[in-house]
């Protein structure tokens, strides 16, 4: 039976990440990117598909696990009849792109346990076996671009195209094992001492947590929520990845199975948020520049998404010969809404470079062109339907959130250029950001039920309607926001958690289910708050705190009623939401009120 989505745990360099199962498994790593081919692809298919197992050979009593404090050093501890073992994970930082390691090591803690590893490389996502040999301290398998090398002390032999081991450790012996990728055409790369590895990485990961400044009775929550953000930022570009894994669905045994390891735009706002409120500015930066680089060229030609490097090309396909975790296929690589319309971007864009300005993160004055440009662009398309920020797969629609967007975009480059002395049609983009606002006000607002609908006329809600408050479109003291929050709760809220809108009836194109939305229920919090209902806000944030795993991660969705997560994973946006609304619920001045003051 497969694990949960709940019971894995990331280890990453910022290159790429890892999923490690309770099991002892790693089931889930892509080389030499987050967005290259998987070599251990289990987790969309079976062992078969490439898995590395390192676990004890007998019954295992009790499992527990943890991260090192301030790290991302996971910890699992196996508890036998014959003694206990922890079984260290972690991939070293700082090292150069031409090799990425990682690293496992099994500390004898009582007693006598017997372990059995089992290493079944499979190279693009589990379809390719590579030609492995005996080395002198281990294996190498090669197989097209890419090499890998397993070294260890423990003898190791092939076995129906594993590579396969047994061996003990007493209390205080210590057995590592070094996996390590590099370009098949180079020359094995230099081997590791794990134990200066361990303690390196730990220094690591302890000094760049040193510049959080969460505090309060949710810090520990939003340091862990902050350190997945840093695993999951590809380190060459600034890019971070919506998460670190494809295909995990959001209903089990559905079809929305989709490929995440790619930078979403509609991100950018809320992430720098995120990142500048507990302090991490160099990392906004990287952010905002990636940012910057990516949208880069013709406003017409702004995509949705991008690769980690900027790329614009991510065609979509299926893999056939994985079943899908769970049985729940296709399983996707690429992802098709690159080409879709979804006006909402361009507000996105905007309002994180007017953000980060006014954060002291000034861009340079070529910035104000590009800016200009996607505005002008904006002023000729805002009134035309889009696919939305939800990247639905049927009929374009005049969704209200894309509109309330574009005011967004208008009024940021507005009051841009009046703080920065810039030159533009002031008059002319004032005139379109009130009409924008009279028209979402008339069109997207259902007077009868006190209420913003999710696309002119229709009598479906949304929660990114939640967002109008943040983004300054209204007051939250207006009536309006109020009455949208209560209907919201009475047509979306399931066992306290926020679904994204209703998907019966395939209003999207696709079947119907999914599972609560998290970033959503976090909006939602935010919400209350604005509102000045505080309790209920953090009545809500601490039933999401419940959601996180034992090691404080989150997914993109949540099932209340099987009570378990869903989707990819660990999700990017969740992490940000969780820390954007600890901050918001704090003593501060949260970043909904800025975002809704700047």
């Amino acid at each position: 039976m497969a694990l949960r989505i709940e019971d894995y745990a990331i280890i990453g360099d910022t290159h790429t990440a890892a999923l490690v199962g309770l099991d002892g498994s790693i089931d889930w790593l892509c080389l030499p990117r987050f967005d290259s081919g998987a070599c251990f692809a289990g987790l969309l298919g079976t062992d078969e598909n490439g898995c590395w197992r390192i676990a004890p050979k007998g019954g295992v009593h009790s499992t527990k696990r943890a991260y090192r404090e301030g790290t991302l050093i996971l910890e699992t501890t196996f508890v036998t009849e014959s003694g206990s073992a922890t079984l260290i994970d972690f991939m070293p930082l700082d090292k150069e792109f031409e090799r990425v390691d990682v690293v496992r090591i099994v500390r004898g803690d009582a007693g006598t346990v017997e372990f059995a590893m089992d290493l079944a490389l499979r190279f693009s996502y589990g379809s390719a076996v590579p030609w492995v040999r005996h080395s002198e301290h281990g294996i190498s398998a090669i197989s097209g671009p890419d090499a890998v090398e397993l070294r260890s002390p423990v003898s190791l032999e092939g076995k129906e195209f594993h590579t396969v081991a047994e061996f003990r450790v007493q209390e205080g012996e210590q057995v590592p094992f070094t996996l390590t990728w590099r370009p098949s055409q180079r020359e094995a790369m230099q081997d590791l001492d794990p134990q200066v590895e361990l303690k390196e990485t730990e220094t690591a990961w302890k000094g760049w947590l040193q510049k959080s400044t969460a505090a309060g009775p949710y810090k520990a929550h939003v340091d862990r929520s902050l350190t997945v953000l840093k695993a999951l930022t590809y380190r060459p570009t600034g890019g971070i990845v919506a998460a670190a894994t494809t295909s995990l669905p959001e209903q089990i045994g559905g079809v929305r199975n989709w490929d995440y390891r790619f930078c979403w735009l509609r991100d950018a706002t809320l992430t720098l948020y995120a990142l500048l409120s507990s302090g991490f500015s160099e990392e906004a930066r990287a952010w905002r520049d990636w940012l910057l680089r990516s949208c880069a060229g013709m406003p017409s030609q702004m995509q949705v998404i991008y690769g980690i490097g900027g790329e614009r090309l991510l065609p979509e396909f299926t893999l056939p010969w994985l079943a899908g975790y769970e049985g729940s296929a296709p399983v996707r690589v690429g992802n098709a809404a690159h080409t879709q319309l979804q006006l909402d971007i361009f507000g996105e864009i905007m309002d994180a470079l007017h953000s980060a300005g006014l954060a002291g993160l000034e861009s340079e004055s070529e910035a104000w062109a590009l800016q200009r440009g996607m505005v002008e662009y904006l002023e000729t398309r805002w009134d035309q339907p889009d696919e939305g920020m939800w990247e639905i797969r049927g009929p374009a629609q005049q969704f209200t959130h894309s509109k309330v967007m574009a005011w967004v975009a208008l009024d940021r480059a507005i009051r841009g250029a009046e703080r920065m002395h810039l030159e533009g049609p002031l008059d002319r983009w004032r005139a379109l950001r009130d009409r924008i606002h009279a028209e979402v006000c008339d069109k997207g607002f259902d007077s009868e039920r006190n209420t913003f609908v999710q696309a002119f006329g229709s009598k479906h809600l949304d929660a990114s309607l939640l967002m109008i408050p943040q983004v300054g479109f209204l007051k939250p003291e207006d009536p309006r926001v109020a009455g949208t929050v209560t209907a919201i709760e009475r047509d979306l809220l399931v066992d306290g958690f926020l679904l994204r809108y209703d998907t019966g009836e395939k209003v999207d194109g696709l079947p119907p289910g999914e599972g609560a939305f998290l970033a959503c229920t976090f909006w939602y919090a935010d919400a209350l708050h604005l509102i000045g209902r505080e309790k209920d806000a953090h009545d809500v944030f601490e039933r999401l705190l419940t959601v996180c795993n034992d090691v404080g991660l989150l997914a993109e969705e949540y099932d209340p009623v099987a009570k378990r997560q869903l989707g990819n994973f660990p999700q990017a946006f969740s992490h940000v939401g969780l820390v954007n609304t600890a901050h918001n619920l704090g003593a501060g001045h949260g970043p909904a009120r800025q975002r809704a003051e700047g």
